[in-house]
C-alpha cells in the first residue's frame, strides 16, 4: 500500500466531493494507464497509486475510515487483487464509453426506436389562408402492424430475449484494459429475436399505408409557418412511439391580391376621367366589394389605404390594410370622332403651364438643366 496521501495522489481537496474523485481518477488512469505507456515504469507506478488512492476514497465507509485513522484505519489485503471495492474499474471507463458508442452499460430492457418524423407541403389559396380551414390530405407512411401489434413475432408468439446481449442490445469487448460497449451483432441492438415473423409485415412490426388525415388550418397563416400533429408520423420499431407530422404551409399566388405580412396590396384600373375629374369606383377586399373615393386630379401610381381590409395574422394581433394603387388606364381603339375631341381638348391645354400639367413642366424644367450643363 502506498503511503502518500490519497487526496494529494488523485489532486483532489478532502471536501471533494465523489464526482470529483471520479473524474480525477479518470484522468489520471488514462494518462498513466500501462497499454499507452509500455516502457514507462514510473507511469505503472503512478497507475497503481491512482488505483489504490480511488478504491479508498469511493467507498463511503473506506473513506470515513482513511480520513479518520489515515493508513491504519484501511487494511492492506483489499488491495492484493487490485480493485475489490464496491466499483470495479470497467465501470469507470463504461460509463465514459457508453456516452460516445450510445446506450449504457446497465441497460437491460430490449431498445425501443421512435418513428421517423414525416414533413408534407400544403398548398393553401390565399382565401384558404386568411379565413381558415379544414383540409384532408393523404399521407403515405408506416403504420404498426395490427396482426403482431408491431411486434414482428407471428400472431401468437412473443419475441425472445437475446441470448448473446441478454436483452440489453449492447455487448462490451475487451480489449486489454478497456472495455467497449457496442450494439449487439445477434439482434441488431433491438435486444430481442424474432423466432417466428409475421406474415403481414415479414417480421418489420410496420406496414405502408396511405393515411388519411384531417388538417385544421387556422386563420392567418402564410407560407413559411408549419403545423405540428403529433404521432402522426411513422411507427417506431420494436413497439416505439410514432413520430410526428410537420405541415409546412404554402400559400399560392392570387390573381388580385399580394400579400405582405397583414397588409394586402393590389392595383386598380381607373379611367382618364375618374382620374381628372375624380369619382366614387368599386374596389375589391377579400371577402367583399367596397367604395372607393377617388379624388380629382389623381396621378398614375397614387396609392389609397384602407384601414382594416387587411388580415389578421396567427403571430401578431389586429388586422392589417388593404393598399390599392391606381392605374390611369390610357383609352384604346378610339373612333374618329373620339380622337377629334381628345384633339381639340388637347390644343386648350398649355403644355408647358405648370398649372396643368405639373410633371411635365417639372420634367422640362430639369431636362433643360441638363442640356445647359452640356455646353
Amino acid at each position: 500500500m502506498s503511503k502518500k496521501d490519497y487526496y494529494e495522489i488523485l489532486g483532489c481537496d478532502k471536501s471533494a466531493s465523489d464526482a470529483e474523485i471520479k473524474k480525477s481518477f479518470r484522468r489520471l488512469a488514462m494518462k498513466y494507464h500501462p497499454d499507452r505507456n509500455i516502457d514507462s515504469k514510473d507511469a505503472e507506478v503512478k497507475f497503481k497509486e491512482a488505483k489504490e488512492a480511488y478504491d479508498v476514497l469511493s467507498s463511503a465507509e473506506k473513506r470515513r475510515s482513511y480520513d479518520q485513522f489515515g493508513h491504519a484505519g484501511v487494511d492492506s489485503s483489499q488491495f492484493s487483487s487490485g480493485f475489490s471495492g464496491s466499483q470495479n474499474i470497467n465501470d469507470i471507463f463504461g460509463d465514459m464509453f457508453g456516452d460516445i458508442f450510445g446506450g449504457s452499460a446497465r441497460q437491460s430492457k430490449s431498445q425501443v426506436f421512435r418513428g421517423a418524423d414525416l414533413r408534407y407541403q400544403l398548398e393553401l389559396s390565399l382565401e384558404q389562408a386568411i379565413s381558415g380551414d379544414s383540409i384532408e390530405i393523404i399521407v403515405p407512411t408506416h403504420i404498426s402492424c395490427n396482426d403482431c401489434n408491431g411486434s414482428g413475432a407471428e400472431p401468437g408468439t412473443n419475441p425472445i430475449n437475446c441470448s448473446i446481449c441478454n436483452g440489453s442490445g449492447q455487448v462490451r469487448v475487451q480489449q486489454g484494459f478497456f472495455s467497449i460497449q457496442q450494439s449487439c451483432h445477434s439482434c441488431k441492438g433491438i435486444g430481442t429475436i424474432i423466432r417466428s415473423t409475421c406474415n403481414k409485415c415479414s417480421g418489420s412490426g410496420r406496414k405502408k399505408k396511405n393515411k388519411k388525415l384531417v388538417i385544421k388550418v387556422p386563420a392567418g397563416v402564410d407560407t413559411g409557418d408549419r403545423i405540428r400533429l403529433a404521432r402522426e408520423g411513422e411507427a417506431g420499431q420494436n413497439s416505439g412511439p410514432p413520430g410526428d407530422l410537420y405541415v409546412d404551409i404554402m400559400v399560392l399566388p392570387h390573381n388580385v391580391f399580394e400579400r405582405d405580412g397583414q397588409d394586402l396590396r393590389c392595383n386598380v384600373p381607373i379611367t382618364f376621367a375618374d382620374a381628372t375629374l375624380g369619382n366614387t369606383i368599386k374596389v375589391p377586399t377579400i371577402d367583399k366589394q367596397i367604395t372607393l373615393k377617388v379624388p380629382p386630379e389623381t396621378q398614375s401610381g397614387s396609392i389609397f389605404r384602407l384601414k382594416g381590409k387587411g388580415v389578421k395574422s396567427v403571430r401578431v394581433s389586429g388586422v392589417g390594410d388593404l393598399f390599392c394603387r391606381v392605374h390611369v388606364e390610357t383609352p384604346v381603339e378610339l373612333t374618329k370622332e373620339q380622337k377629334k375631341m381628345l384633339e381639340k381638348f388637347d390644343k386648350t391645354l398649355n403644355k408647358s403651364d405648370a398649372c396643368h400639367n405639373p410633371k411635365t413642366s417639372s420634367w422640362l424644367d430639369s431636362l433643360k438643366g441638363f442640356f445647359d450643363k452640356g455646353e
